[in-house]
C-alpha cells in the first residue's frame, strides 16, 4: 500500500498537522491518564479502520508498559475484566463519540455522566478533545491511504 499523499509535504498539509500536534500536546500535559490516553486512541482507530494509528497507538501503549493482554482485549472490552471502572466510561465515550451518526441522539446522558463519575472538568475536556482529534486523525489517514507496520515507539513525539 502507498500513500495517496504526503500530508506533511504541503504547505496546507504541513500547516494543518502542526495545529493538531499543538492540540495533541495539550492533552498530554493534561491531568487525563497516559493509560486511558492510549486506549481512546486504540479503540477510535480500530473503529474508524485507521491502521496506521492501530499500528502507532499499540506500539507507544506497550513501549509506556501497557500489557498485551489489555492492548488484546481493548475492541471487547466490554467482555474484558482487565479494564478499570474508569477506563470503561472513557472506552463507551470514545464508542458513543466516534459512531455519532449510528445513534440519533449521539452521546447518551448515562455514558456522559457515567465519565463524569470518574474525570474531573478538566480531564473530560481532554477527554472530549482526544476523541475529537484521533477521529480527526484517522480521517486524514484513512483518507490518504497510510500505511502501517512500520512506525517505532515515540517516532511523532
Amino acid at each position: 500500500m502507498e500513500a495517496r499523499l504526503n500530508f506533511y509535504g504541503t504547505p496546507v498539509g504541513a500547516k494543518c498537522v502542526k495545529h493538531l500536534q499543538a492540540a495533541a500536546k495539550v492533552i498530554m500535559d493534561s491531568a487525563l491518564p497516559a493509560a486511558t490516553r492510549h486506549l481512546v486512541e486504540i479503540r477510535a482507530s480500530q473503529i474508524n479502520g485507521c491502521g496506521v494509528c492501530v499500528d502507532m497507538h499499540t506500539k507507544d501503549a506497550a513501549h509506556a508498559g501497557e500489557s498485551a493482554t489489555r492492548l488484546n482485549l481493548v475492541a471487547v472490552w466490554r467482555e474484558a475484566t482487565v479494564f478499570t471502572e474508569a477506563e470503561r466510561a472513557a472506552l463507551e465515550l470514545v464508542e458513543q463519540g466516534t459512531r455519532i451518526a449510528d445513534a440519533a441522539g449521539g452521546v447518551s446522558d448515562d455514558a456522559w455522566a457515567n465519565a463524569a463519575k470518574h474525570y474531573d472538568e478538566d480531564q473530560l475536556a481532554a477527554l472530549v478533545a482526544l476523541i475529537a482529534l484521533i477521529n480527526a486523525w484517522n480521517r486524514l489517514n484513512v483518507i490518504t491511504q497510510q500505511p502501517a507496520g512500520n512506525y517505532q515507539p515515540g517516532q511523532w513525539g
